[in-house]
């Protein structure tokens, strides 16, 4: 009677889809662009992987959360809304949406977060700065604030604003980068601001807070741009130094910062490499830095292992795996194509300009497996990471445009990607 109770229990969650895996936020469940427990179908019939289904999008850079067989994504329209999308992950079919306006451009035009999904409640932070709260059941704002103007914000920065939501215990974070609030903390039900810190050293960039816990003390870690002027190729005028800061989470206040890592557009979060080392890495010739972070006499001081201009990730933070780092290196100034370092700073390999320049693209670590995006031309690889070379199991062309510069969700071995027209869904999971 057991065993048949279990398997009409097994059926029913089968049936009603509650046991996909969530993707719940920006990088995974997390947030670190890893999911070990999976395992990926290691070779591809010759026309790819099954597509289940394509819709068509905006133009844009960010991507999806997946819940319960549910995905959602940020879209823009044009140039004057935003509108969050709730998606069928097996069919692709548009379940609802809510639009808001948002009227504005900037340069590389389109959407740019990906939503943070906690229990009934998604949250969303749009190019202009808008923070909603949406109720999954009455797919309606809970509230609605601005992560940007709220707090004095002017004109947006260049490339907008592009904050993934953070969720910690009963707040949600996200980055102001103004002059009057650095980083602010909202109580995730209500939209009440919590704490706001003050403005942060260096100037605006495009990095959202990453949580890490050392020493005990849950951390926010921020990194703020240099000026051009500071920059590793900056001839020193008018030079503002940009910082990397460790917050306490629940308070704001600094416990400590490094300002030695100069990069003039930090994107990528830092890598939490474990026992108090975070990788921080960046694209215009900022190469990455290995910190230590030590708690002594109750105070927090960062140290530098070491500085490393043979790695730099332009876009997405590089994955942690056996040991190594891989990751994107082709910027705009370097073609290092895929790159594996050790934890010491040693480059294993490149593969520079072939097969592939890898630039920008999404990636992701599932099981013992990478799957990569090459940003400029749109190209799904499978690749086997390992420290003694570069070895692609396979891979297939599935998106049309260029800059496919879009974060990737995966979930019961399907896996989202977009790029500037449209949004996929691609069988990558293994069967049997």
């Amino acid at each position: 009677m057991f065993r048949q109770l279990t398997a009409i229990l097994v059926a029913v969650m089968l049936f009603s889809g509650s046991v996909f895996a969530n993707w719940p936020q920006y990088l995974g469940p997390n947030a670190n662009a890893t999911v070990l427990d999976v395992q990926l179908a290691r070779s591809w019939p010759a026309n790819g992987p099954e597509v289940l289904w394509t819709i068509p999008l905006g133009a844009g850079y960010g991507s999806a959360a997946i819940s319960e067989g549910k995905v959602y994504v940020l879209d823009r329209i044009g140039n004057e809304r935003d509108s969050l999308l709730c998606l069928d992950l097996l069919t692709g079919k548009e379940l609802w949406s809510y639009s808001y306006e948002a009227p504005g451009k900037v340069d590389h035009n389109g959407s740019r977060s990906v939503p943070t999904i906690d229990g009934d409640y998604i949250y969303t932070c749009g190019t202009f700065g808008h923070v909603c709260c949406f109720d999954k059941n009455t797919h309606k704002p809970v509230w609605q604030k601005n992560v940007w103007a709220d707090f004095g914000g002017g004109k947006v920065p260049m490339w907008g604003i592009t904050q993934h939501p953070l969720i910690y215990n009963d707040t949600v974070i996200l980055a102001s980068q103004t002059e009057k609030a650095g980083v602010v903390a909202y109580d995730k039900a209500t939209g009440e601001v919590k704490w706001s810190s003050p403005a942060l050293p260096g100037q605006v960039g495009y990095v959202s807070p990453k949580l890490v816990t050392i020493a005990g003390v849950d951390q926010l870690v921020m990194i703020t741009a240099c000026s051009k002027g500071a920059a590793p190729d900056g001839d020193g005028e008018n030079a503002v130094l940009g910082a990397v800061l460790g917050m306490d989470a629940k308070t704001g206040k600094t416990l400590w910062a490094y300002t030695e890592f100069r990069c003039r557009i930090p994107i990528p979060n830092v890598v939490d490499i474990g026992d108090g080392r975070l990788f921080v890495t960046g694209g215009y010739k900022a190469g990455s830095v290995m910190l230590k972070i030590e708690k002594k006499d109750e105070k927090f001081a960062a140290a530098e292992l070491y500085k490393t201009d043979g790695f730099g990730v332009h876009s997405h933070p590089p994955v942690l795996y056996r040991g190594h780092l891989y990751g994107h290196c082709t910027t705009n100034t370097r073609r290092d194509g895929m790159v594996c370092m050790d934890l010491d700073g040693k480059v294993k390999w490149k593969t520079a300009r072939e097969p592939i320049v890898f630039d920008k693209g999404g990636f992701i670590l599932a099981g013992d497996l990478i799957l990569s995006v090459d940003g400029g031309v749109g190209i799904l690889n499978l690749i086997e990471p390992s420290p003694e070379g570069f070895k692609r199991l396979a891979n297939v062309k599935l998106l049309d445009t260029r800059e496919c510069w879009a974060p990737l969700a995966l979930s019961d071995g399907k896996l989202i990607i977009r790029d500037q027209k449209q949004m996929r869904c691609v069988v990558v999971g293994a069967t049997g």
